[in-house]
């Protein structure tokens, strides 16, 4: 009797034995799955990608601004200038001016673009971070936030800030930085050749969720001809020239 009761009582514990054998395996292996999850490649590039950075090459002619990579606050650049062509407006303020290398590019522009019987203006150029602050909230308070965010952009994240984009338009202003500016000669001249002047339109049709912001014909950014040239030509944005063929943190000098 004895005997069965010891035979019996180490059946028992070995069943203990294996239920804790396989409770500690489980207890293990979610544990992997869980670090499998939390390290997985995918993931932690998604962070990365929808995570705001602040651009740390500002001054390049290349740099890319908007609202995923900011300038730093209250950036100004150092080689501001008046550039020589026709703008709505006579005043010599702030949104007239560019950056040298900008600016003496679209002073080109604007001379080919005559010899061609075609007649632009500058409308905004240059854009300090205080005004694009008073500009924002000035659009939401007229057409929401959701609205705004459209076609305005959050202080530190305007490519205006940088000096080198100009709104552009007819000489007489008629549709300047207005949706029906896409129909006009002046626009679809620019289409067509302002790359061979270092220029891209910025916010091209078809490409809002890319950039971040409705088609602006009218937007037009220096980046250097090389680059002009390769993102015209392919028919892209800036965002899916340094997604597809450059790495951001590297950008073109």
């Amino acid at each position: 009797m004895k005997l069965y009761k010891k035979m019996a009582l180490l059946i028992v514990l070995g069943v203990i034995a294996g239920f804790s054998y396989l409770g500690y395996q489980g207890l293990f292996q979610h544990d992997d799955h869980l670090n499998t999850s939390d390290h997985n490649p995918l993931s932690s590039s998604k962070q990365k990608q929808n995570s705001i950075e602040i651009v740390g090459n500002p001054e390049s002619i290349a740099v890319l601004v908007n609202k995923q990579n900011l300038l730093p606050d209250h950036y100004e650049p150092t080689d501001l200038v008046y550039p020589d062509v026709r703008f709505i407006f006579k005043e010599k303020i702030e949104k007239r001016q560019m950056r040298t290398e900008a600016a003496k590019a679209l002073e080109r522009m604007f001379s080919a673009a005559e010899r061609e019987g075609i007649y632009l203006a500058g409308v905004s150029a240059y854009r300090s971070q205080s005004r694009q602050e008073s500009l924002y909230q000035a659009y939401i308070k007229q057409d929401g936030e959701a609205a705004a965010n459209h076609y305005s952009a959050h202080p530190g994240s305007s490519e205006h800030q940088t000096g080198l984009s100009i709104d552009v338009s007819s000489s007489t202003g008629k549709c300047a930085a207005q949706d029906c500016f896409k129909d006009t000669p002046e626009a679809k001249w620019i289409e067509a050749n302002s790359y061979k002047y270092g220029y891209i339109v910025r916010y091209p049709e078809g490409k809002q969720q890319i950039t971040g912001y409705k088609y602006e014909p009218w937007h037009i950014r220096f980046v250097g001809k090389e680059l002009a040239s390769k993102v015209s030509k392919k028919g892209i944005t800036l965002e899916e020239y340094y997604n597809d063929y450059m790495q951001v943190d590297n950008p073109v000098q």
